[in-house]
């Protein structure tokens, strides 16, 4: 069974999102996200009539809902599942693309949030609903590793902006370094935090 292609609206959200992780926002245009979707620019009005505010909105939204997913998908692959490789496994994604493909783009929620925090509401609520579409997921996988339930939303919390901030170091530098200590030195504290 094939999977059907995705339309023009979802592939320009996903074509938005990956444009805003490589540019961020002000330098991301309508007609280059038509043209990274193969979409006709006419249709960008048809599916966002509230323009490049509502585009963005929903890219991000997008960002956290797949990042919030990853969590699940990341699970799987640990053998014996713990805080620890919970989280070392979410900055693999990342030192693994910037050992393929060099270092030009980061989160586009991150992206959105130093673009756009400030500007208007409905982007600065688009982003913190991403943040907790990722951080949800995290905080009950956390749980389920036997973290008492009073603490993990803030360890998923430290967890996003520790890695958040690793990735704009990383990118800085053009280094891995920074996602690899700390995957190092916090690995431990998510570990504590959970019951034997």
């Amino acid at each position: 069974m094939t999977q059907a292609r995705p339309g023009p609206r979802e592939r320009m959200v996903f074509s938005a999102a990956q444009l805003i992780r490589r540019d961020g926002v002000t330098a991301t245009g309508m007609r280059e996200v038509a043209a990274h979707a193969g979409a006709p620019r006419g249709s960008l009005q048809h599916y966002f009539p509230g323009g490049k505010e509502q585009l963005v909105n929903e890219a991000v939204a997008w960002a956290g809902v797949y990042a919030g997913k990853r969590i699940a998908r990341f699970l799987a692959g640990l053998d014996e599942p713990s805080p620890s490789a919970l989280f070392a496994a979410m900055a693999a994604q990342w030192t693994d693309e910037y050992a393929a493909d060099g270092f030009g783009a980061g989160c586009p929620v991150a992206a959105a949030t130093v673009d756009c925090a400030s500007s208007g509401d409905s982007t600065r609520e688009a982003v913190a609903a991403a943040f907790a579409a990722w951080r949800e997921p995290l905080a009950a996988a956390l749980t389920g590793m036997g973290v008492p339930a009073a603490r993990t939303g803030s360890l998923a919390t430290l967890m996003i902006s520790t890695l958040e901030g690793a990735i704009l170091m990383a990118r800085a530098e053009r280094d891995v370094r920074p996602l690899t200590t700390v995957v190092r030195e916090l690995g431990p504290l998510l570990d504590a935090a959970a019951r034997p």
